[in-house]
């Protein structure tokens, strides 16, 4: 009979087989109680337990060089000399679709917690420190129970984490089989290289932009200093279904693909392309690009309007502030801002937008209403990513130069608490579900902060 490759049946295939060989040791170690050989004399005291660490599989672990992609599934030929117990794989898939859905459903369907501080008056606390395995670039969290953290691109993983017990979930590699999604052209396995993602707004899907591809016919590999000229291939964006745990679709984008943006009706995708200066937009139900929009040097922060058709974006080279209309398909620039305009953030149901520039060490508070600046914090040296807490009283900013984490009051813009990290913070992001603020550390490392157990 054939077995199949899918990744999803054959992670449910190790579900049960780790489930039947827990029941295994169980039973042995009840029997040992039973006849006396239950001394727990040499074992750690769980209450003394080091922090929680999280360790990445080892290369092969997951089936890595077994020739299937992480997303997709490989044509199998018939394996007419199958094991008995390959033959049970299929059973076993059945029994664990109910528990293995039941326990992603679980971790993925979460609601936010209530808060009983404004954000504006409490003291950020750290309460965890994740290593191994890690080079994240960004991590983002889902809003309902899950963070996904984008490793360094030569890293080649997405890692997964359940919020509340901060462990590992899933390590995503980024090598596809492009032509399981319908992608002709790239023969074998083509490799990706995460940088950002934005979840949708029910947390099942988040969309992950891959800065460049690895493998046949992409053209040249992308690279910071890009321009429309180099040649640098198109580039694509995969989705991660939370409930499967996997790749589940990949489209087509431009040229090293950065920051993403869902619009509020969630219909509409938007992918700032740093090398050929465009703005792809995606129509989520096809899934595919259906159109682009002209910037200028280097895009990157994007921010939709509850309108659905306005949208705010920066290109970082040219320090521009753009307005475009997607139903125009027209771009204006309305502000020169200082140097390396990055991150864009929107509150007051629109009317107001933060602008962080990384070479102006500053954060912006702009009314949209008349695209003038009303106010400004400067919060350390080089800030990069910025997440607003859920009730916009609070900005959080990483440092990318100064290894720190500042807290921003929005009403008038002062600094009111700043931490210390690893080097390099570079993403970051608010938890709903556990009232924490998750730091990337290009390094290594993730520093998960509470925000709601301290006053100021």
């Amino acid at each position: 009979m054939s077995v199949s490759t899918d990744p999803v049946h054959v992670r449910r295939r190790r579900l049960a087989a780790g489930a039947l060989l827990g029941a295994v040791l169980l039973g042995g170690w009840g029997m040992s109680q039973v006849f006396g050989g239950g001394d727990r004399s040499g074992s750690p005291d769980a209450a003394t337990a080091g922090p929680t660490e999280a360790t990445a599989p080892q290369p092969g672990a997951e089936g890595e060089d077994d020739g299937t992609a992480q997303g997709g599934s490989a044509e199998t030929g018939s394996d007419e000399g199958a094991t008995a117990t390959e033959q049970d794989d299929d059973t076993a898939d059945a029994d664990a679709d109910a528990d293995g859905g039941e326990q992603a459903g679980q971790i993925w369907q979460r609601e936010p917690a209530p808060v009983e501080h404004p954000s504006d008056t409490t003291a950020l606390e750290q309460v965890d420190y994740l290593t191994g395995g890690l080079t994240p670039k960004s991590v983002m969290a889902s809003g309902h129970g899950l963070m996904i953290a984008n490793n360094m691109m030569y890293s080649h993983t997405s890692t997964v984490f359940d919020s509340t017990t901060r462990e590992q979930v899933e390590v995503l590699q980024d090598g596809v089989d492009l032509a399981a999604f319908g992608i002709e052209g790239h023969p074998g396995i083509s490799q990706g290289s995460p940088v950002e993602a934005v979840w949708t707004a029910d947390g099942r899907y988040a969309y992950v932009s891959q800065y460049t591809m690895y493998g046949e016919n992409f053209g040249v590999e992308g690279f910071d200093a890009c321009t429309r000229d180099s040649g640098v291939g198109a580039s694509f964006v995969y989705r991660f279904d939370a409930q499967e745990m996997a790749w589940d679709q990949v489209f087509r984008v431009g040229a090293v693909p950065k920051y993403l943006a869902l619009s509020p009706d969630q219909r509409t995708l938007l992918v700032s392309n740093w090398c050929d200066a465009t703005l792809s937009v995606v129509d989520t139900e096809k899934g595919e690009e259906t159109g682009t929009v002209e910037l200028a040097a280097a895009p990157r922060g994007l921010a939709i309007m509850p309108d659905n058709r306005t949208v705010y974006a920066v290109a970082m080279y040219a320090d521009e502030l753009y307005k475009v209309d997607l139903a125009e398909g027209t771009a204006e620039v309305v502000m020169q801002t200082p140097p390396r305009p990055r991150h864009l953030n929107l509150a007051d149901e629109g009317r107001t937008l933060y602008l962080t520039t990384s070479g102006g060490n500053a954060v912006l508070k702009m009314d949209t209403a008349t695209d003038e600046v009303v106010d400004e914090a400067t919060p350390g040296v080089e800030p990069r990513s910025v997440a607003l807490s859920p009730d916009e009283k609070a900005l959080y900013v990483v440092n990318y130069d100064e290894a720190s984490v500042s807290k921003v009051r929005t009403s008038d813009m002062e600094v009111i608490d700043t931490v210390d990290v690893d080097a390099n913070p570079i993403g970051i992001d608010y938890d709903p579900v556990t009232n924490t603020v998750w730091v990337a550390c290009y390094g290594g490392s993730i520093y998960v902060f509470d925000d709601q157990g301290s006053l100021l």
